[in-house]
């Protein structure tokens, strides 16, 4: 029996853990810088600095900011003025959410869903427009010398637009106003000028007044100094005469003494001019047996300076001489080794390559002579037909070579006097002619034989039936 009470107390406090957790779960808190907004079955409700409890599935809750929110008024464009002038202004606003029920259900209303940018972006909106109208009622001169004065009428401008949002203008200062034609720099300069002007005048009169002063004080410091003058001279000629009687006295007590400490500091050098040259003489005699000790030494000095030089010479001159003398040997030795090896190695190359050239050049002159025999055997196998043949088939060439002079020509020019009968180009084509007329005969030179005769023995060729012809 006793388990199943505690049993029971125990199920009966944990129950009551749960609904206690449930209910903390449940309850909503509001700080004293936020509203908490209450919707569901019991209609809108209101928590601020306070706290309830928000019974879930039907009711819900979102969190209202009631912070001072600040942000710049700073439009865009440019902001016309009374006058026409075009300005920039650059303007601070704080604004807040109103603290009674009305407005905070209005705010909630018109901000709740919104993040707190585009809650402020609109709200720019608003007052970026009232401050273009308040802007185009003023002067430039009261936008410059009276920011109070447009902020109070942007804060009774926009009073009534912020009050149907919840919110309020809590204060709006004008940081900055400026223009691109340069209208406030100018404004400013009429009071420049004129404050400058009443400096000056202030300056010259002040300094009027100085110089009026300034005389009067020099004329009476004058008049002081005069007077002061002659007393301060009549007073340093008695006190001249009083130095001049005490200077005398003082000047033959002086004298006195002088001739006094005269023959005293005579006597003096005497003695110490004898006694100074006595020291002198001991000087000099001692100054002489220190040179000549010094130069006992600096003899010996050199003498080992001499003796060390020399052994130096020796170790490191000579040594180096006979150390470079081996070195050239060797290098000489070597240098001749080589050109010997490199004189060898091109004659035995020059010698191979003679041997080379030679037995190329035998065989060409041996292909060249057994060329030349063969086409001898043919020359001699030729007949008079053969020759005649050769000798006008080569005539179309010899003719060639005879006119091709005249293909180079690119102008020519004839004279004829017309004593032959014959004038212009045919005097040019009867030339032509007797070249290829001359054509026969230079054969007959070359060749030794009768063009006439050789023509007959091909005629009479062609009536033999074997076609050859008889040697004659």
């Amino acid at each position: 029996m006793p388990n199943i009470v505690t049993i029971f107390i125990g199920l009966g406090v944990v129950v009551l853990l749960i609904i206690m957790t449930s209910i903390a779960k449940m309850f909503r808190k509001a700080g004293p810088n936020e509203a908490i907004i209450v919707y569901g079955f019991r209609g809108p409700r209101i928590i601020k600095g306070s706290g309830a409890v928000i019974f879930p599935m039907v009711e819900s809750c979102k969190q209202l900011s009631l912070e001072l929110m600040s942000f710049d008024v700073a439009p865009q464009q440019d902001l016309y003025t009374k006058q026409g002038v075009a300005v920039t202004v650059e303007a601070v606003a704080q604004i807040k959410v109103r603290s009674d029920r009305e407005s905070i259900l209005t705010a909630a209303e018109q901000f709740l869903t919104k993040a707190p940018a585009q809650r402020e972006g609109l709200i720019r909106l608003v007052m970026e427009g009232h401050l273009r109208g308040i802007i185009g009622q003023l002067t430039v001169e009261q936008i410059v010398k009276e920011p109070e004065m447009v902020g109070e009428r942007m804060r009774a401008t926009c009073a009534e637009d912020m009050s149907k949002m919840g919110l309020e203008v809590i204060s709006f200062t004008i940081k900055e106003v400026r223009d691109k034609n340069e209208y406030i720099t100018n404004m400013g300069r009429p009071d420049i000028v004129r404050i400058k002007r009443d400096a000056d005048v202030a300056a010259a009169e002040a300094e009027r007044d100085t110089a009026i002063r300034r005389a009067i004080a020099l004329r009476e410091a004058a008049v002081a100094k005069a007077a002061a003058d002659q007393e301060r001279v009549l007073a340093e000629t008695q006190s001249l005469a009083k130095q001049a009687e005490a200077q005398r006295d003082l000047d033959i007590q002086k004298a006195q003494f002088t001739e006094q400490s005269r023959k005293q500091e005579a006597q003096a050098d005497k003695a110490y001019e004898i006694q100074t040259n006595v020291m002198q003489q001991r000087v000099i005699a001692e100054q002489v047996k220190v040179q000549q000790i010094e130069k006992e030494q600096q003899v010996k000095v050199q003498e080992a300076e001499i003796l060390r030089h020399e052994k130096e010479l020796i170790a490191t001159v000579l040594k180096q001489a006979e150390i470079e003398r081996q070195r050239i040997e060797n290098l000489a030795a070597a240098e001749k080794s080589r050109l010997m090896i490199e004189a060898e190695g091109r004659a035995s190359a020059i010698r191979a390559q003679g041997e080379a050239e030679a037995a190329i050049i035998f065989q060409k002159g041996e292909a060249e002579a057994k060329a030349m025999n063969v086409k001898a055997e043919a020359y001699q196998e030729w007949t008079q037909a053969a020759v005649v043949d050769r000798l006008i088939a080569s005539m179309p060439e010899v003719v060639r070579a005879m006119s091709e002079p005249l293909s180079k020509v690119d102008r020519i020019t004839i004279v004829s006097t017309g004593g032959d009968g014959q004038v212009g180009a045919n005097k040019l084509t009867g030339d032509l002619t007797k070249i290829a007329a001359q054509v026969p005969a230079l054969f007959e030179a070359l060749s030794g034989m009768d063009m006439h005769e050789l023509m007959a023995n091909v005629k009479s060729m062609r009536a033999r039936p074997n076609g050859t012809a008889s040697n004659s």
